[in-house]
């Protein structure tokens, strides 16, 4: 591996110059620290901006987030998708409480021990909130020392983090942690980008062997991730009236514990759906045909299709499901992503210019 000239001075002044404003730098406690990067794991920031206003304004301390009431805190979480980082969190959030008088230890060990937080999550806490000495190497992180040093080692072995991670430690000025930490980050997020990289707008272009040997662009190498299982899912949108018919699914699980629609797994003849119907909801009729969609999770994809049915007047929910307005389905039940194509019908429930539509 080439010997890497010290990287802090240029990389921080690019950061100083160029960092984005965002509400979690501009009042870096630790919980608001801990909060963005969880949601920053799975998402941009601009997409994650308006949550993170909502969650920090509606659980504005960890004593909030622990004692929040489980459908409340789905709902705060609802179109950030994912929802086993919020669960960690509030798992994380009682612990603090009990342990740590509702405050996170500003230890990078004891971080590291509580749901949801693992080595980056603590490192960023660490060294943002806390001042403290620790890296928090993330696939940014990875991709702009990959490019750096010009390795061509696979990023997703943990023994090439763990080499890594040992080169961005060793260019950390101790006393900058955290300002050091997010520049990586930042970099990564705007200029050392995945694909084509903007070489031309980086401070460390000069530095960096894999820009001088021409290869940036085809850096990091990561082997190829295993096809993800492919599974169709029938979705059936029930109206009875002015309500629809929404299911919890089960505790545990793909979307535990969320709402959503009757779904089937596997293809489905419409005789196939009308004999469930006529199993799971005696008297319920088909209208018509949903749109197809698809949802792509961490391990699998969503082929998803649909019908829109009816339920007859006076028929009762079934066990595990409940009969929802428009404004309950809004601002009570929380309804995972994975639906999106389909909530305009769970809320335009039984309207006659959506029923003319089908």
């Amino acid at each position: 591996m080439p010997e890497l000239a010290p990287i802090a001075a240029p990389l921080l002044a690019w950061y100083h110059q160029n960092r984005r404003i965002l509400p979690f730098r501009e009042d870096p406690t630790p919980y608001h620290i801990w909060v963005s990067e969880i949601m920053l794991q799975q998402t941009r920031v601009t997409a994650a901006l308006p949550y993170y206003h909502r969650f920090i304004t509606e659980l504005p301390t960890i004593a909030a987030l622990a004692n929040c009431k489980e459908e409340k805190l789905h709902k705060l979480w609802q179109g950030l998708g994912y929802y086993n980082r919020v669960r960690n969190l509030q798992k994380a959030a009682k612990v603090v409480v009990a342990e740590y008088g509702g405050e996170l230890p500003a230890n990078y060990e004891l971080l590291k021990k509580l749901p949801g937080i693992g080595e980056y999550t603590a490192g960023a806490i660490a060294s943002i909130a806390f001042g403290l000495p620790q890296v928090a190497v993330d696939g940014n992180v990875l991709r702009v020392f990959s490019r750096l040093l010009a390795s061509k080692a696979d990023i997703a072995k943990p023994e090439t983090k763990k080499v890594l991670s040992v080169q961005v430690q060793a260019q950390q000025p101790p006393q900058e942690a955290g300002d050091y930490n997010q520049a990586l980050m930042e970099l990564g997020a705007l200029v050392c980008l995945p694909g084509t990289p903007n070489c031309e707008a980086c401070p460390l272009a000069q530095l960096c062997h894999g820009y001088k040997q021409g290869i940036a662009a085809s850096l990091p190498c990561k082997a190829a991730a295993k096809p993800k299982t492919v599974l169709p899912v029938c979705v059936l949108v029930v109206r009875q009236g002015q309500q629809v018919l929404l299911y919890q699914r089960p505790k545990k699980g793909l979307l535990a514990g969320l709402w959503g629609p009757l779904t089937l797994e596997g293809k489905y003849t419409l005789p196939q759906i009308k004999k469930e119907l006529a199993t799971r909801l005696p008297g319920a009729q088909v209208v018509g045909p949903l749109p197809k969609a698809e949802h792509v999770f961490t391990h699998r994809v969503w082929q998803l299709y649909g019908w829109l049915c009816e339920l007859p007047p006076g028929t009762p929910a079934p066990q595990g499901a409940v009969l929802a307005t428009a404004q309950q389905v809004q601002s009570q039940y929380s309804v995972p992503n994975a639906f999106k194509t389909y909530l305009p019908y769970l809320l335009a429930a039984g309207t006659p210019k959506e029923k003319a539509k089908l």
